[in-house]
């Protein structure tokens, strides 16, 4: 019974300090830290919040890629050539593989254009220029060395080559109207003629000559020809 009274005397001293200390009019400290009370054990931590109220993201880590690009695409291809240059042309056009016509042009005047064609199943050259002789001339016409052309002309099958006939000049020496030409086809080597047969045409009615009587080398094209 004793020892209740103690208690109670206690007790009512606490609470009476309790209110003193209330009515002194002192407050806590607002920026005193609060002391969180530890986990109790068992309990789950909840995550912070965001400003949605979910929970933070925590992504996974992604590991990196071991993969190895593969390369399906296959592929193949043929081919085939001969890797050999055509043969070098050295067969000379002649009467035989070719045809020789001669005919009046406008201009220049005094000029007769000469065109041989081949007419073989293949490529000829035109040497150098053709070998001309009018009526029974003993002497050839003479060539125009300045009409050399860069290269010998080659005639593919059906392809022309052209050469100019001058027929006379501005002073006229022994001239007289010529009836026919003699067509000789010169070699590779310039020298003479092929030997082979002659081509003899029939010139233009009236075609008068002279000693200036004169005839190009063989060109690819009639107006370069027409030019001498």
């Amino acid at each position: 019974m004793r020892k209740t009274a103690v208690a109670a005397a206690l007790l009512a001293a606490l609470s009476l300090t309790a209110c003193q200390s209330t009515d002194d009019g002192k407050k806590p400290d607002a920026s005193a830290p609060s002391t969180s009370a530890p986990d109790a054990p068992g309990a789950t931590k909840t995550p912070a919040t965001g400003r949605t109220g979910q929970p933070a993201a925590n992504p996974e880590r992604t590991p990196a890629g071991s993969g190895k690009a593969r390369d399906t695409g296959t592929g193949s291809g043929t081919g085939s050539g001969s890797g050999t240059d055509p043969a070098p042309v050295t067969t000379a056009c002649v009467g035989e593989n070719t045809k020789v016509t001669v005919s009046q042009v406008s201009r220049p005047i005094n000029h007769l254009l000469l065109t041989l064609t081949n007419t073989g199943s293949k490529a000829c050259n035109a040497y150098h220029a053709p070998l001309l002789r009018f009526d029974d001339a003993q002497a050839p016409t003479r060539v125009m060395d300045d009409s050399r052309p860069q290269a010998v002309v080659t005639l593919a099958p059906g392809e022309s080559a052209y050469a100019s006939i001058i027929l006379s000049g501005d002073s006229s020496e022994n001239g007289h109207t010529a009836k026919a030409l003699t067509v000789h086809f010169a070699p590779r080597s310039g020298s003479g003629s092929t030997g082979t047969a002659p081509d003899r045409l029939t010139l233009p009615a009236g075609t008068y000559i002279d000693d200036n009587a004169a005839v190009s080398y063989w060109q690819s094209d009639m107006s370069d020809a027409l030019t001498f």
